[in-house]
């Protein structure tokens, strides 16, 4: 029972679609309609204003940063202390799922970039700031979050099998191996529209996107 209401509760935490709420809080619009359509922080900050995409990245980070620190612990009577590590990085994957995944959205969520953030500064905390490093540094060259978050990821890939070297699939790595593969992957392939678009020097920065949309938006933030 232990594994059924880890997988649950953290799937349940992650698919909470903050953006979506704070669209319909703060300007009474369905921010699926408006811009890429999609309900994570990039789209809120260009529809909303910049200071609303540093609340739903805020979010959208601690509902996977907090369920996989704390249900595992919950359940810890009920794990033995080989299986509790593994146990953090299932709730880790599935709340990084539920925000892709959220079955209230008919399945179509996030990209899942905020969220695997904060799961994976829980059970690989090195491979994380290491990960975020990246993003800002070629955030900070391009301004482009798309070409951040794709080199973020790969760069977990990189940091966290270093980390695990040379084991990474051992018994007690073998989880964290794991992850390490499947979520990169699983984020890349949710941010496919814009790998298309980076190729055709179609992709919209941030930098003026967000100051236009301050603008237009007056008082209404």
């Amino acid at each position: 029972m232990a594994w059924f209401w880890i997988c649950l509760c953290c799937y349940l935490a992650g698919s909470i679609p903050f953006g979506l709420l704070l669209g319909y809080l703060v300007r009474g619009i369905d921010i699926r309609k408006h811009g890429s359509g999609n309900i994570g922080a990039t789209n809120v900050g260009r529809i909303l204003g910049h200071r609303w995409f540093w609340v739903v990245f805020a979010l959208d980070a601690l509902k996977g940063m907090i369920p996989t620190a704390c249900l595992p612990w919950l359940f810890q009577d009920q794990l033995s202390v080989e299986i509790y590590p593994h146990a953090q990085v299932v709730a880790a994957l599935l709340t990084i799922v539920g925000h892709m995944f959220p079955c209230w959205l008919g399945f179509s969520g996030g990209k899942g970039v905020a969220t695997a953030l904060g799961s994976t500064l829980v059970i690989a905390p090195q491979a994380g700031l290491i990960s975020l490093g990246a993003f800002g540094i070629v955030y900070a060259l391009w301004r482009i979050v798309s070409l951040g978050s794709l080199a973020a990821s790969l760069t977990f890939v990189f940091a966290e099998f270093a980390m695990l070297w040379p084991s990474p699939f051992s018994s007690s790595n073998w989880s964290r191996g794991l992850i390490s593969l499947v979520v990169p992957m699983l984020i890349i392939i949710r941010h496919r529209s814009n790998i298309e678009r980076l190729l055709k020097s179609q992709e919209q920065g941030t930098k003026n996107s967000l100051s236009e949309t301050s603008t237009e938006s007056g008082t209404k933030d």
